[in-house]
């Protein structure tokens, strides 16, 4: 079942959002927080590290999961996930370096690394609260339009269309990632989706009213018990 809370603007979706994390960082402080990066996530951290400081609600014990990283990007590599998080999330908070994790990109050795991930997720518990953005062709991290339900950690390819909005161009945009799967994520005890923009109409739409299927890997999302989207006005309106 998914609960869909619809705004005005982004602005307000990642308010609102930022106001669910925090509320289940009051209920528990030792939340394990499955986070996701890209555009969309931008407004959502900047609300979330300024609702933080006005609440004056502590990361300390907070233990957090990105779902992805390029293959062949350290986390030094301004173009990585990690740089990203670092930028926008990690260095205006007091989450402890310990606490932080990521897959590496640089790793030699796909299937271990995964392996790991996947191990260390179940270690903590498993993910209370997953963070996810939807791409136009409905993936969710990079579990792309094909990827299994069964889906775990892994290395895929990644479709030009994607190289293509996430770089401008395909000229020095990786071609492949390591990411979540979607049996991973459906694992997690609650998911928060956030989508705004009329890009991502149709996204959103067919994910909430279309077949459940591996053509549109967000559908599966409505096999999971507690998922709520924050979306806008574009993103739902007729």
């Amino acid at each position: 079942m998914i609960e869909v809370i619809r705004k005005k603007n982004k602005k307000k979706v990642a308010e609102e959002a930022a106001k669910i994390v925090l509320q289940e960082i009051k209920k528990k402080q030792n939340l394990v927080l499955g986070l996701a990066t890209g555009r969309t996530m931008i407004p959502f951290y900047n609300a979330l590290v300024k609702l933080k400081k006005n609440e004056k609600i502590s990361f300390t014990n907070v233990r957090t999961f990105n779902l992805d990283e390029y293959v062949g990007l350290g986390e030094k590599d301004k173009k990585s996930f990690r740089h990203f998080m670092e930028e926008y999330f990690f260095s205006k908070v007091d989450l402890k370096k310990e606490n932080i994790n990521f897959l590496d990109g640089k790793t030699k050795n796909f299937k271990k690394e995964c392996l790991r991930y996947e191990n260390k997720i179940k270690k903590s518990g498993g993910i209370d609260l997953q963070i996810l953005g939807i791409g136009r062709n409905r993936h969710i991290a990079f579990n792309e339009p094909g990827s299994s339900i069964k889906s775990r950690t892994r290395k895929v390819r990644l479709p030009e269309e994607t190289r293509k909005v996430n770089f401008g161009s395909l000229k020095n945009a990786p071609k492949f990632a390591l990411t979540v799967g979607i049996s991973t994520i459906l694992n997690s005890r609650k998911i928060l989706l956030l989508a705004f923009g009329k890009e991502k109409k149709k996204a959103v739409q067919n994910s909430l009213q279309g077949k459940i299927s591996s053509k549109m890997p967000a559908s599966f999302l409505r096999l999971h018990k507690n998922v709520i989207f924050v979306v806008d006005e574009t993103v739902m309106n007729n």
